[in-house]
């Protein structure tokens, strides 16, 4: 049996050591280590076909571990999603 508070699997990424949240930065959307790039960003970059490597190029502040830790929180996101059952 899985803990709700725990992901079924090891994730060796622990996101809130690198997503911040602060209301005064791009609205107070989900951020990478404080830097101005957000979760959703970079989910929209690799969504639309561009490699870690690519990103890496163009954001020189963003780490492989940022853009893992960005997935990892989606993927807790998405975990904790309520759904609602069929009709």
């Amino acid at each position: 049996m899985t803990r709700p508070d725990r992901p079924p699997y090891p994730c060796p990424v622990d996101w809130r050591t690198r997503i911040t949240i602060e209301p005064g930065k791009r609205g107070g959307k989900p951020c990478v280590r404080g830097l101005r790039i957000t979760v959703s960003e970079v989910l929209e970059y690799l969504a639309s076909g561009m490699t870690e490597d690519d990103m890496l190029r163009d954001f020189p502040d963003l780490t492989r571990e940022d853009i893992r830790a960005c997935l990892a929180f989606a993927a807790d996101r998405e975990r904790k999603f309520v759904s609602v059952p069929p009709p």
